[in-house]
């Protein structure tokens, strides 16, 4: 196969890696019933008129099962982390005492697992659709470079059958981490 090929279809898998990455770190914000300070990773403070992750203004503590504890590094973005706090879509109710900030995690009700099953599940087909999307462009590269004569259909109809099956394999990932999670989500 030519070099040009090879290309394509390493931009493809790297690219298709990198996708099975962010769905990780999308799962890994889906609340389940054990603290985790990952689930914080999508948390911006609004500190002195710029969005701030939360784990650059201040220490993320887990004592136990369901209590977080965060030590704002500056006590001059208390409230602000308290507020990003309360009105991210976590669906926590952080309590201060002025030097700390404790989260203590409720157990999930089965609605809310239902609930945060669909959001997993909603990320895990925006994965997919994502590698879908990284396999339809280097298909279309894999056509432009048969049509314009710089590789032969036998190398592209191989090409388009490692693609596929790098598709598959990275879909099938996609759906081994959502199982995961899913269980994560349903064990009490």
């Amino acid at each position: 196969m030519s070099e040009q090929i090879d290309e394509i279809l390493m931009d493809a898998e790297d690219r298709m890696d990198k996708a099975i990455t962010v769905a990780r770190e999308d799962f890994a914000t889906v609340r389940t019933g054990r603290a985790n300070s990952s689930m914080f990773n999508k948390v911006v403070v609004n500190y002195y008129d710029t969005y701030t992750p939360i784990a650059q203004l201040a220490s993320i503590a887990i004592p136990e099962a369901r209590l977080i504890v965060i030590t704002p590094y500056d006590k001059s973005s208390f409230d602000a982390v308290v507020k990003a706090l309360r009105e991210s879509d976590l669906g926590i109710n952080p309590t201060s005492d002025g030097n700390v900030i404790r989260v203590t995690l409720p157990q999930l009700t089965e609605e809310r697992r239902k609930e945060f099953i669909k959001i997993a599940k909603t990320k895990a087909e925006d994965a997919r659709i994502s590698i879908r999307n990284i396999r339809r462009h280097a298909k279309d590269q894999l056509d432009k470079l048969q049509k314009d004569g710089d590789a032969g259909e036998d190398d592209v109809r191989r090409a388009e059958k490692q693609l596929d099956e790098a598709t598959h394999n990275h879909v099938e990932h996609i759906d081994d981490v959502l199982k995961h999670k899913e269980a994560e989500l349903l064990e009490v």
